[in-house]
Formats: structure tokens, C-alpha cells, sequence
């Protein structure tokens, strides 16, 4: 026995696993029980799927969205409109935007927001590297927040539009179809894609 665990692996399992966000240590101990229970083909999957995002997973190097290699399946299709970038705050936004159907254009994943009550400041988000796209030549004519109504969200916004007001590129942001303070992840697909079609002029 390994204190209160059967084995050295059974307890190193049930710790990794605990450490994932959400899950404690009974929930962690309830997947270790059903992983055992499993043919050993599906526990392997489920672990060479893992090591996958560390080892074979990357960022775009363009928007810094998920990507298999240095540019992603939306930058690298010329289908789509790279004249307007939307501005989100982490990939899960992304996902949901493309749920809708209704947007076109390119993105930008800021990897966060503005939260100084949380340690995170401009410098920890890629605020440079959006300008340095704005700034190239035959760079996009349109930025769209589609940002929080939090305040969290709002200061990131007024922030990157101080950073971009003199390029001469049209910012918008999301009409406000979502109500105030909410994340587009819990945003359903016909509110959010009305929201996008229906752009407002952003004024700080």
C-alpha cells in the first residue's frame, strides 16, 4: 500500500488527474476506477491523445490559435476574408464564433484579458503581435472585439483600441444582443451570430 492507495501508479494517476481544473480527488479517483475498467487499447488512446497536445499541438504562428502546424486551417484558407480580423480572448471563442456560421474573416487569440486583479497585464496578452498585423502592408481593414461585457473585457478593448486608433483600420465590436458580463461561451449560436452580423462601431 502507497499510504491510502493500492499502488505507486494508481495514486500517481488519481494526482494527475485531480490537478486538472474542475476535478477533485473523489471525482479523480472515479475516472481512475473506470479507467481500469477499460480495455488496456482505450487507456493507451487516451494517453498517446494526451502527450499528443505537448508534443504534436502548436500555435499559429499568425492568430496564436491551436494548429497541428506553424499556420492554422482558417489563416491558411484563402476563402476566407483576411481583410477583417475578430479579436477574442482565448481559443474556446474561437470555436463558438465558427459555430455560428456566420463569420468569414480571420482572428486573433489574445491568450487572456486585462485583469490587473489577477496578475495579468498587456504585456501577457498578444497585444504586439495584433498591431505588427495591422501594421503590414495590405494588412486588414477591420478589427472586431468580440470580447466580455465584463469590465475585464471592456478594458482589454479600450486598451488594443488606444494601441490601433491611428492605422486607420474600422473597429467594431459585437452588438449587444449578449447581455452584460457575459462570456461567448455561454452564448447561444443564433444570438452570437446575430451579434456578429449586427456590429456596432466600437466608441471607447
Amino acid at each position: 500500500m502507497t499510504g491510502k492507495y493500492p499502488s505507486k501508479s494508481f495514486k500517481d494517476a488519481v494526482e494527475a488527474i485531480s490537478s486538472l481544473p474542475g476535478v477533485g480527488s473523489r471525482g479523480a479517483l472515479r475516472l481512475v476506477l473506470h479507467l481500469l475498467r477499460q480495455p488496456s487499447e482505450n487507456v493507451h488512446h487516451l494517453a498517446d491523445a494526451i502527450s499528443g497536445l505537448a508534443d504534436d499541438v502548436h500555435y499559429c504562428k499568425t492568430c496564436m490559435m491551436v494548429s497541428d502546424g506553424d499556420s492554422c486551417s482558417i489563416c491558411s484558407d484563402p476563402k476566407r476574408d483576411h481583410s477583417t480580423i475578430c479579436v477574442v480572448e482565448n481559443v474556446r471563442d474561437v470555436m463558438r464564433i465558427e459555430e455560428t456560421g456566420q463569420y468569414h474573416g480571420v482572428y486573433h487569440v489574445l491568450g487572456g484579458i486585462i485583469s490587473p486583479i489577477n496578475g495579468v497585464g498587456p504585456s501577457d496578452i498578444t497585444v504586439r503581435e495584433l498591431v505588427e498585423r495591422l501594421r503590414a502592408a495590405e494588412g486588414p481593414k477591420e478589427v472586431i472585439f468580440a470580447l466580455s461585457g465584463s469590465v475585464e473585457g471592456e478594458t482589454t478593448a479600450f486598451y488594443i483600441y488606444r494601441q490601433i486608433e491611428g492605422l486607420g483600420v474600422r473597429v467594431s465590436t459585437l452588438a449587444r444582443g449578449l447581455s452584460f458580463g457575459a462570456d461567448l461561451e455561454y452564448a447561444d449560436s443564433l444570438t452570437l451570430g446575430r451579434s456578429i452580423i449586427d456590429r456596432q462601431v466600437f466608441k471607447p
